[in-house]
């Protein structure tokens, strides 16, 4: 194929191969989207009515809430449009904004997973000090970090890909990834797939070292600790949080952290579902099932709202 640089659309296949199962992943997924909407949301919502709530862990836990509500609408419209007409025409534009914008969304919810662990980390290691150094502005500093560094990556994959020449249109996948675009690229990618490994290392290890050096700082301190019960106490403030780490960086580093002579397309469908569908669900149900506040508010505002309907009726 010759170069098609100047394409104006691609076609995404998407699940061409199963058009058998599409009506069944079309509710399936419009149902996970749909759940995973009303629990990040309920979940940002009650933290943000109970003044109980309002400690730095839940803010992160707040920004967690709203980034994976915008990381999985970049893409479910698209792979629902997908399932219902089959191949999908998608200009180039929209191709590269629907790129920059799942990496920006991907690559901060990367960078807040690490300042929730600084958070931790400051807490178990440094009670004393903690609401200094956690401060209101320290909090939204480190926020605003994480996006700035979505952005970054965002820009600087995008423009990398579509300021290659390529040799092909037809994208095997359910929205613009990285890895099936690489697939397109004329001549000699290696320089482009060494680029998208440097920035991917940037992305997602830089901010999985951060994590791990706080855990074994606060893994180091629990074990320190004199009581049984405050060891307990300090697990259950973690456990939450490194769950959600090992179900993003699991998916999303296997997906990234690796040539691209291994890429199947089957197996990265996969992933990409498992980290960009699947986890933003089990995100919300990890923090409040295994959080006593969590909870608590949630009954409290139960409890609430059936008085006030009671009241009204």
């Amino acid at each position: 194929l010759g170069n098609l640089s100047g394409l104006s659309e691609f076609r995404l296949l998407g699940f061409s191969g199963i058009s058998h199962l599409h009506p069944l992943l079309f509710v399936v997924l419009l149902s996970l989207y749909i759940l995973t909407l009303m629990a990040n949301t309920v979940i940002a919502f009650i933290i943000n009515s109970d003044n109980t709530l309002h400690t730095p862990m839940y803010f992160f836990l707040t920004q967690l809430s709203c980034l994976d509500i915008c990381y999985l609408s970049v893409i479910i419209p698209t792979i629902l449009e997908n399932l219902v007409v089959g191949t999908v025409s998608i200009s180039r534009t929209r191709c590269a904004m629907q790129m920059f914008f799942f990496l920006f969304f991907g690559v901060a919810e990367c960078f807040l997973l690490a300042a929730m662990s600084l958070d931790r980390y400051f807490a178990i290691c440094y009670p004393l000090h903690y609401t200094i150094i956690m401060s209101s502005r320290v909090c939204r500093s480190l926020v605003f970090g994480a996006y700035i560094c979505g952005t970054a990556v965002g820009l600087i994959h995008t423009l990398i890909t579509f300021s290659s020449p390529l040799c092909g249109s037809a994208i095997d996948h359910f929205f613009c990834e990285i890895q099936p675009l690489l697939d397109l690229l004329c001549g000699n990618t290696f320089p482009s797939e060494i680029q998208v490994i440097v920035v991917a290392v940037f992305a997602i290890l830089s901010p999985f070292l951060l994590i791990i050096y706080s855990y074994i700082r606060i893994i180091s301190t629990i074990l320190h600790m004199a009581s049984a019960e405050s060891q307990e106490k300090a697990f259950s403030t973690c456990s939450s949080h490194l769950l959600v780490v090992t179900l993003f960086y699991g998916t999303a580093g296997s997906m990234y952290l690796r040539p691209k002579y291994t890429y199947c397309a089957s197996v990265d469908k996969f992933l990409s579902l498992s980290y960009s569908v699947i986890t933003p669900l089990l995100n919300p149900i990890i923090y409040s099932l295994r959080n006593k506040e969590v909870k608590g508010a949630l009954k409290k505002k139960w409890r609430k709202s059936r008085l006030v309907w009671k009241w009204n009726i």
